[in-house]
């Protein structure tokens, strides 16, 4: 322990999550009030900023473990007068998300996947849960900061832990004889429906 007069020795106050930490988070978006419905921006969630750039201005926070109640803040680009490469990676994150959050591999390419990653507005994004990889980026003052670039789908080995679920055995793994599902129910999630 140092002395009350010398902190050369004291740990640094950097208060970042190291980088490649996975954790449970939900976003929120903070609306900036720009609309184009021609896009399918609407409900005034997306920002637009002085250089033209539209973007989604995320609030992510941490839900469990040892950084629970952190939150980390990340531009969601939706377009960029620079060209295409903002958005890509915006359209990329959120695909990372919706299969985060409804439980699809990114490898699956069935119609109830392809329906997985669809939404009927940016509202949808708005309280989504998934499991995200954390990052470390610079602000615009050049200091370091968390970010939120890629989200872990169930592919991931840690997946079903980190989103509180227990990986399900295949439909047909149920004895013989025996119905794969409770009754009432379509096997259909939510989102789904």
């Amino acid at each position: 322990m140092g002395s009350w007069n010398d902190f050369n020795d004291a740990q640094s106050n950097a208060n970042l999550i190291p980088k490649g930490t996975l954790a449970k988070v939900r976003l929120t978006i903070r609306p900036g009030g720009f609309d184009d419905p021609s896009q399918g921006w609407t409900g005034g969630y997306a920002t637009r900023g002085s250089t033209g750039a539209v973007y989604l201005n995320g609030e992510f926070t941490v839900l469990e473990g040892p950084y629970a109640r952190r939150k980390i803040f990340t531009l969601i680009g939706l377009h960029s007068p620079k060209g295409p490469d903002w958005a890509n990676m915006g359209r990329s994150l959120v695909r990372g998300m919706l299969n985060s959050a409804r439980g699809i591999s990114d490898k699956d390419t069935s119609p109830e996947a392809q329906a997985a990653r669809r939404i009927n507005g940016l509202a949808d994004l708005d309280g989504l849960e998934f499991v995200a990889r954390i990052d470390i980026g610079t602000d615009a003052m050049g200091e370091e900061k968390n970010e939120i670039r890629a989200a872990v789908t169930p592919d991931h080995r840690d997946y079903a832990a980190l989103m509180g679920t227990v990986a399900q055995p295949p439909s047909s793994a149920a004895p013989s004889g025996q119905p794969t599902s409770a009754p009432g129910v379509t096997g259909r999630p939510s989102w789904a429906q």
